[in-house]
């Protein structure tokens, strides 16, 4: 199932969306494997078939919406982007994960894509407000969520546990209501 068709510009994109499941579990533990030296150490996706089953069985609990990010030109995996213990009611926020694949990064397609599950998530699926969560070394991510608009809110010491250490993290968030502002700065023509 595919969220992108929802956005009105998703033509000047060149990546769309699609959802994680079982027939992608292969093209999936290969992209993390051969990216383990882009992400160490700031992510550690699923390499590994129990890690792929946990990751699914996390979406169909609900506890996260994950997204996978492909070049529109060949349908290659380029990213994934994960909106994790989405809360509704009155606080209707979500916290982002993501991580480009080896060959794919620094090319613009993350942008795209985080544009597009940013528009899912506050057009479609009624958040009201996101937090990306990046480690203060980790000058990629925060890069991408600087571009897209996101406000610094703060700094959170041994906010994680990644790689078996808490870890300091830089606390960036988005309103839905700031979002159309940004989107259109990003793809004015």
């Amino acid at each position: 199932m595919s969220f992108g068709h929802a956005v009105t510009d998703n033509a000047q994109r060149r990546v769309y969306l699609c959802n994680p499941n079982t027939e992608c579990e292969g093209e999936i533990l290969e992209a993390s494997r051969r990216s383990e030296s882009l992400h160490y150490p700031w992510v550690f996706p699923p390499k590994r078939q129990e890690e792929y089953e946990t990751y699914l069985e996390r979406i169909r609990s609900g506890r996260t919406i994950g997204f996978l990010v492909r070049r529109k030109s060949d349908d290659c995996l380029a990213g994934v982007i994960n909106v994790s213990e989405p809360v509704m009611g009155v606080f209707r926020n979500a916290y982002l994960g993501f991580y480009a694949f080896s060959g794919f990064e620094a090319r613009g397609y993350m942008t795209e894509g985080m544009s597009l599950v940013l528009d899912c998530a506050f057009e479609g699926l009624g958040f009201h407000r996101l937090e990306a969560n990046t480690q203060p070394a980790n000058v990629a991510s925060s890069a991408l969520v600087e571009r897209l608009g996101f406000r610094k809110e703060g700094f959170s010491p041994r906010y994680l546990m990644i790689d078996g250490a808490w870890r300091d993290h830089d606390r960036w968030a988005m309103l839905s209501d700031d979002w159309p502002e940004h989107r259109q700065r990003l793809f004015a023509p």
